[in-house]
């Protein structure tokens, strides 16, 4: 996946020692050479995931989890680790530029400026990430994928880690980087092709083309989950069909659960997409550790 090209070339070599991503419902972790994702669940109530204010409301409980999970490593040695933030802690964008500059902190800065209106926190105290795509359809113009996350957000969900010595380099969401998973069926490089994290009531969508990211909604479910789900889904589809000129071809479902093959089925036969799950050598990924399965294939894959 070209989107993730820029995820591979943030990991040094070696990479990380710890990779970690962070839920509601607990947290997922892999230590290299150590083998696939483990699983530490946290008490109910101990994070709640919201792009506004701390999401960490048993503090106790949740440095406790990090500590059980690594020690503090003895002498103050910092260890490198990547963190996972859950997708709804985050806001990402998909914005269309003219022209956008080659240096760093210019590019930061207008996306910045871009996204000012669309964030419901002060981007001033915001971490902005961004990558520039080119256009697949020989257009002049350029996409550019901006993740932003409140900084009291980001600062309170990777505490725990700091105070147990590790030295998170590399921060990313979720879904973006549970787009490494390739498909468990066919089609497998169908393109455009739309990919659906299930984060417990969370839904991620993210349209691709090419492997480039074009669009991505990250949606808080209400009431009956599969209906909302399904129409947001189906706004996405009619979206691919006037940008890109063609529907979806595939659709990657992830992290549904026991409810993932009737999804699949419905979805398939409402929308008219071929509908799959996502595969990862370490077992099937699920709702709360897509990322990391994602993030552990990308390592192996570069």
């Amino acid at each position: 996946m070209r989107i993730l090209a820029r995820l591979k070339s943030l990991v040094t070599d070696p990479p990380p020692e710890y990779a970690f991503e962070v839920s509601a419902a607990g947290i997922a972790w892999a230590r290299r050479g150590d083998g696939g994702p483990q699983w530490a669940p946290l008490p109910a109530g101990t994070l709640e995931v919201s792009p506004l204010g701390d999401n960490v409301k048993e503090a106790r409980s949740y440095q406790a989890a990090v500590h059980a999970i690594a020690p503090a490593a003895s002498g103050g040695k910092r260890r490198r680790a990547a963190l996972i933030l859950p997708d709804f802690s985050a806001r990402v964008a998909v914005l269309a530029f003219d022209t956008f500059p080659s240096d760093h902190d210019e590019q930061v800065q207008l996306a910045r400026f871009r996204v000012k209106r669309a964030v419901p926190f002060d981007i001033d105290s915001a971490i902005v990430s961004c990558h520039a795509q080119p256009r697949q359809d020989g257009s002049k113009k350029i996409d550019v994928v901006v993740a932003v996350v409140n900084l009291e957000v980001a600062s309170h969900l990777e505490a725990p880690f700091r105070a147990a010595g590790f030295q998170c380099g590399f921060v990313t969401i979720s879904a973006l980087a549970a787009l490494a998973l390739p498909a468990s069926g066919e089609p497998r490089d169908a393109s455009p092709s739309i990919v659906a994290k299930l984060s417990g009531n969370v839904l991620a969508l993210s349209l691709l083309e090419a492997g480039h990211l074009r669009m991505y909604r990250c949606v808080e479910l209400q009431g009956d989950s599969v209906e909302e789900a399904t129409d947001v889904l189906a706004t996405t589809c009619a979206y691919a069909e006037d940008e890109l000129g063609r529907p979806p071809q595939a659709l990657r479902l992830c992290g549904a659960g026991s409810t993932g093959e009737e999804l699949k089925r419905r979805w398939s036969e409402e929308l008219g997409i071929p509908a799959t799950g996502v595969a990862s050598k370490y077992g099937t990924p699920g709702a709360f550790n897509a990322g990391l399965a994602g993030y552990l294939e990308s390592l192996e894959a570069s």
